[in-house]
């Protein structure tokens, strides 16, 4: 049996909405010839199945075990051919690419002069929604066109499609520039996290600095300058200097409210865009603009005028309810983010197909962390399971760490001594093994292993010892990190001052609104 997740066929046919499966049925039978049609039989097959099963494929006697890869095949391609056809995706990047197509045909036809007319109404709508790539494909073809039929409408045609191009092909180089330069930071972002070390740094800052073209922003159009905020928007986050990143992620969203049709056009960058400057306003604790970015974010994403689709549905699913997670982390409401849990289980079975391991794990780190505050250490412990046994995962390793990091400190609250005792063992060996053994980590986790030596009299001062030794590194430039996935001086107090940790944390939050 194929698993459901890696047969591409049957994940694509449950992706289908009603309307887009009505979409395919009545494409399918535009001609009469097809109703019979294999494929289409096939079609219906894989719709009523709750999972992908090739036996009974073969049984149904659609096709035979040689054919069905074949079938398979052709099936997919019809799916999208219908989806394309379908006015839902009928964006402007699609449309501009139809016309790029019609003008083709009608070239190879010998119709040159319709294939200009269509070609050139196509450029400028390429170039007024920033869509440069595709347009430097027609003018392109514009230049192929002229070699074999000179209009002379136009004095010095040559010229001005040899400029066009040119200009054309430099902003596309600087785009392409900027946006190797930002994959590879994020890449380095998924892999290691923040910057560890000053040889980490050093390591960052010399590939940013090397990568990044010199550039004049008031020259860069809205692609151009989308990609440049992001790279220092990635930089900023390795580096941990999370003014930077804020900065810098205002500096993208902005973009996008004085270009309000590329919202329309660009919704995925809209819906990350915002997510980082959500996650930028949580790091610096200023929680009453995270709510009005929250707010206004959600509004949008509600708004009638938003695009609709499969990864626009789970992107926002995604940022708003993760988001919403960190507010109350802000402000200390645990209790009240409790509901949040089944709507986000729910969230991930309806999206699995379109979130990756990381986002899900992701997700249950801050769930962890909700019941963590919300004094309910088996349900925290049972989430961070999830991380720990996940064996799938390769990247994030810091949070994978800190992970480990909270369930011995979860173990710890939940008077699970036995089970302290092996996870101590099992976390000591995954940081000597990561080599990311810092300070804060080092101090927790030595305050762990005396416990069982500590006379219950003495529990009090040791406590305050630790919290001592954490508080030198709250600011310190590669230590700080520790605090973000764990406000372990927060908990600290809360044993010393023997109230709730998330009270301590509500009135901290009240204290920087002041």
């Amino acid at each position: 049996m194929t698993n459901t997740q890696k047969d591409t066929l049957f994940v694509l046919v449950k992706s289908l909405s009603k309307s887009e499966k009505r979409q395919f049925k009545l494409y399918v039978g535009r001609l009469g010839v097809n109703t019979d049609a294999k494929f289409l039989a096939l079609f219906n097959l894989l719709d009523k199945m709750k999972e992908y099963d090739e036996t009974v494929i073969l049984k149904s006697g659609i096709v035979k075990k040689s054919q069905l890869s074949n079938l398979k095949a052709h099936l997919y391609k019809q799916i999208l051919v219908s989806l394309r056809l379908n006015p839902v995706n009928q964006n402007i990047r699609i449309q501009i690419r139809e016309q790029l197509d019609f003008a083709t045909i009608l070239y190879q036809k010998g119709l040159y002069k319709q294939s200009l007319k269509i070609l050139d109404k196509a450029k400028q709508v390429a170039i007024s929604h920033e869509e440069k790539n595709v347009a430097y494909e027609i003018v392109e073809l514009e230049k192929i066109i002229e070699t074999q039929y000179i209009t002379r409408s136009i004095p010095d045609r040559a010229d001005e499609l040899a400029r066009q191009a040119e200009e054309l092909a430099e902003q596309n180089v600087v785009t392409s520039k900027l946006s190797n330069l930002s994959l590879q930071l994020y890449g380095m972002m998924l892999k290691v996290g923040y910057a560890r070390n000053d040889d980490d740094l050093r390591r960052v800052q010399t590939y940013f600095e090397g990568h990044l073209p010199k550039v004049a922003i008031d020259e860069l159009g809205f692609r151009e300058k989308l990609w440049l905020y992001k790279a220092h928007l990635w930089y900023s986050l390795l580096s941990q200097d999370f003014l930077s990143s804020y900065k810098y992620s205002s500096k993208w969203v902005d973009l996008f409210y004085e270009n309000k049709e590329m919202i329309y056009l660009n919704p995925v960058f809209y819906l990350k865009g915002n997510h980082y400057l959500l996650e930028s306003l949580f790091f610096v604790k200023y929680a009453s603009q995270f709510r009005e970015t929250l707010d206004k974010l959600e509004a949008m994403v509600n708004s009638e005028a938003f695009p609709k689709n499969d990864n626009i549905a789970s992107l926002a699913f995604l940022y708003i309810n993760s988001n919403k997670l960190n507010l109350h982390f802000l402000e200390g409401t645990f209790e009240k983010g409790l509901y949040l849990v089944n709507i986000i289980e729910y969230g991930i079975k309806k999206h699995r197909d379109r979130i990756d391991q990381h986002h899900v794990m992701l997700l249950y780190y801050k769930i962890a962390c909700l019941y963590f505050g919300n004094g309910d250490n088996k349900n925290c412990i049972a989430y961070l399971k999830r991380i720990i046994t996940n064996k799938k995962l390769k990247m994030r390793e810091d949070l994978m760490c800190f992970a480990r990091i909270l369930s011995l400190v979860a173990h710890y609250e939940a008077g699970m001594d036995y089970h302290l005792e092996v996870q101590l063992k099992s976390t000591y060996k995954f940081l000597l093994k990561m080599n990311d053994l810092h300070a804060v980590q080092k101090e927790i986790i030595k305050f762990m292993r005396r416990l069982g030596d500590i006379y219950p009299n003495e529990l009090q001062n040791e406590f305050q010892k630790l919290y001592n030794e954490l508080k030198k590194y709250e600011n310190h430039p590669y230590e700080k990190r520790s605090f973000l996935y764990l406000d372990i001086l927060s908990w600290l107090e809360s044993h010393l001052q023997n109230r709730p940790v998330a009270e301590i944390i509500r009135e901290k939050a009240l204290a920087v609104t002041r």
